[in-house]
């Protein structure tokens, strides 16, 4: 009996067929493209090439030359305060916009809809638009002035020491509305009883919000935040757009360092190092939280 039931049992290699052979593209580029690409890149970022790729090593030169230029440093830096920013305020604004949308009030259709409209336009557009609201000659401080306020002052995208924050702003305005509908589909699957419950016993809304919903949304936190952060560090259209690294090099961003040293200072050798260096702070990041999120959970259960 036991040699007919296994007999009649599919092969496991076997099981889900269909699905299996429908996945083999993705697979093929998945293996192919991206790490057949990221492998290129970091074995070519330790040659000097320059135009054209080329097996010329120099060991770790490259890597040098990266982090003594004030530049790279530069980048680095603005993305950190970018990042942390972007992502604090994203989630605390989106979050707080969804606890207002979800309060079932009048018109939330409309709402919804201009509070996502900004994430349909491009970087591009969300750059440009942004760079002449905060343009000082017809901008947001040329209407203060206007009403009476002259000695009002605001042009971040040319004060050097403040210009990431303008660059902050725009992005807040496109990305704000998409984390706003993540997070509000999120309160939606909430169960009706939980608020219930909290009214009978007396639990203000706020507490209820900190100790019970947001634990319960754990699950749309993290996918809002690999969201945002896959934004923060491929952030470029909007720094292009804004002030093309300036003034100076005081908005500087690592991807448009890429960008530039790769197609305009036909320099691939300290393209790809920079390449390398953005692919392992995002390893840094991404693999300790994966291990504690997908495999330190299968251990304990």
């Amino acid at each position: 009996m036991t040699g007919q039931a296994q007999a009649g049992r599919p092969v496991k290699l076997l099981r889900n067929l269909n699905a299996k052979i429908a996945s083999i593209p993705m697979i093929l580029t998945a293996l192919v493209i991206f790490v057949g690409g990221t492998l290129w890149t970091v074995v070519y970022s330790f040659t000097n090439s320059k135009l054209l790729p080329r097996l010329s090593f120099v060991g770790l030169d490259q890597y040098h030359r990266l982090w003594a230029a004030p530049r790279w440093v530069t980048a680095i830096e603005n993305l950190a305060v970018y990042g942390i920013l972007s992502l604090i305020f994203s989630l605390v604004i989106g979050f707080v916009l969804a606890a207002l949308m979800d309060q079932k009030i009048r018109f939330e259709n409309t709402f919804r809809t201009i509070f996502l409209y900004p994430f349909a336009l491009s970087f591009i557009v969300t750059g440009l638009v942004w760079q002449w609201v905060l343009n000082p000659e017809f901008g947001i401080q040329s209407v203060v002035r206007s009403l009476g306020w002259t000695s009002f002052t605001f042009n971040p995208l040319y004060t050097p020491e403040i210009v990431i924050y303008g660059i902050l702003i725009a992005a807040l305005w496109q990305g704000t509305g998409l984390v706003m509908c993540l997070m509000l589909a999120g309160l939606r699957g909430i169960d009706e009883d939980i608020w219930k419950a909290a009214r009978v016993d007396g639990i203000p809304m706020w507490k209820t919000y900190l100790l019970v919903v947001i634990p319960m949304m754990r699950p749309v936190f993290i996918t809002t935040i690999v969201i945002i952060a896959s934004g923060i560090v491929k952030v470029y259209d909007l720094v292009v757009a804004q002030t093309s690294g300036g003034p100076g090099i005081s908005s500087e961003v690592p991807a448009k360092y890429v960008y530039d040293y790769m197609f305009q200072a036909q320099n691939l050798g300290q393209g790809f190092a920079a390449s390398t260096m953005m692919l392992v702070t995002v390893a840094i990041i991404v693999v300790p939280w994966a291990y504690l999120e997908f495999g330190g959970g299968r251990k304990r259960g």
